[in-house]
Order: structure tokens, then sequence, then C-alpha cells
């Protein structure tokens, strides 16, 4: 069989098992899904989704008037006794801001300000518990001087 046969035969079979997709993975969509619908309804624009960088992933860039965001989505079960947020640890951050500098440098390095928000969404059952969003949760300043 011929490698371009092989996977296009592999890829028919991921699509026909693709609701195998871990449940976490789901579960991290369907927040990301419902935090971009909250921030339309805020009045910011969605300018992309899933941006993938060398050094990580933006799960939503969006444009807040004349602010470009950067917002991290955590989505947790309320099983867990820590807050989404906690989760994005230094070195996450760090990724983030690697990964949104590939971002400006792709739009040109035009001279915008920029800022690191995060979206807190939390299912209890299946259902939306809570949905926070946190602006301008950190910054690289904060960072450098650490």
């Amino acid at each position: 069989m011929r490698i371009f046969e092989k996977i296009r035969s592999w890829n028919r079979r991921r699509r026909r098992f693709h609701w195998l997709r871990a449940a976490h993975l789901r579960l991290g969509r369907r927040g990301e899904h419902l935090a971009a619908v909250a921030l339309q309804e805020l009045g910011l624009d969605i300018l992309c989704r899933n941006f993938r960088g060398s050094q990580g992933e933006l799960d939503i860039v969006a444009r807040d008037g004349t602010t470009l965001c950067f917002v991290e989505v955590k989505t947790r079960h309320r099983s867990l006794r820590s807050r989404p947020a906690e989760a994005v640890t230094e070195s996450k951050r760090r990724h983030l801001f690697r990964t949104a500098a590939q971002y400006r440098h792709q739009l040109g390095n035009p001279p915008l300000v920029y800022r690191y928000d995060i979206v807190e969404v939390v299912f209890d059952n299946g259902k939306l518990l809570e949905l926070i969003y946190l602006r301008n949760a950190f910054s690289e300043e904060l960072e450098i001087r650490n």
C-alpha cells in the first residue's frame, strides 16, 4: 500500500472515531467555546482561537477596543478544590509570553497595547456552574522582576 493510501485510510478511521476523544479534551473544548461566547457578549472581538506557536498555544486572541487580549481558558470540574486559574503556573505563563510574541511578530510587531486574561470555566455534573473572566490576570513585567 502506498503511503498516501495509508494516510487516507487512517484519516477515514480517525473521523469515524472522533467521539472517542478523551473526556478532558472534550471538556476543554466546551469550556473554550463558552468562554468565546461570553467574551463576545462582553464586547470583545474574537480574532483567533487555538493559535499554535512553537512554544505552545493561545486559546483565544481577542480585541478589546484598541487592546489585544491573549486569553487563557481553564476548565475544571467542581470536584477539584483549587481554582482553575491556579493552573496557570510560571512556566505556563512563560510559554504564553513566547507564543504571544510569535503572534505579534506575525502581525508585523505593530505598537499595540496588549494584556493577558484568564477565563475560568467550572462545570458541575455536566452543567455550567460558573464562568469568571479575570481581566489583566498577569503581566510580563511581574515575571521579569521575580
